[in-house]
């Protein structure tokens, strides 16, 4: 670190963007179909908003539950769901693969790890449950 400067975040700040147009455009976003993580990176690349938590206050997924655009599952849960699909998918047209059996084993309790902490934080509602037959209903792979 050179004379003069701070550690921390504290640092110029890259966009001209108020904290309501970067809301505005967090919106914007949301209702064009890009999930919250998307939506971060379209705001750093696009807009040279690196934080928008930094830039307005509140995260993405806030601005969305103020907006009532969240979506119905949250992106790292999606993403597990979708790859439990594409295990299972793969384990029904090769049935001897036990590598990808033990994948799909370890993938859903993943699954249920995770459900199990979003259930204790409110996130998803308490009666959820993760079901093999109706997974690819939830996340449409």
């Amino acid at each position: 670190m050179q004379a003069g400067e701070q550690g921390g975040r504290e640092g110029a700040r890259l966009s001209e963007l108020s904290a309501n147009e970067v809301e505005e455009l967090v919106v914007k976003l949301a209702k064009e179909g890009n999930p919250p993580g998307k939506i971060g990176i379209i705001m750093r690349d696009q807009h040279a908003v690196p934080d928008i938590k930094r830039a307005t206050g509140k995260s993405v997924r806030r601005i969305l539950e103020i907006h009532s655009l969240t979506p119905g599952l949250p992106d790292d849960l999606a993403n597990i769901i979708r790859k439990a699909v594409k295990l299972h998918g793969h384990l029904a047209r090769n049935p001897r693969d036990l590598g990808c059996k033990r994948a799909l084993e370890m993938t859903e309790s993943k699954i249920i790890r995770l459900a199990r902490c979003y259930k204790r934080e409110g996130v998803l509602p308490p009666n959820w449950r993760y079901d093999r037959d109706r997974a690819a209903l939830l996340v449409r792979a």
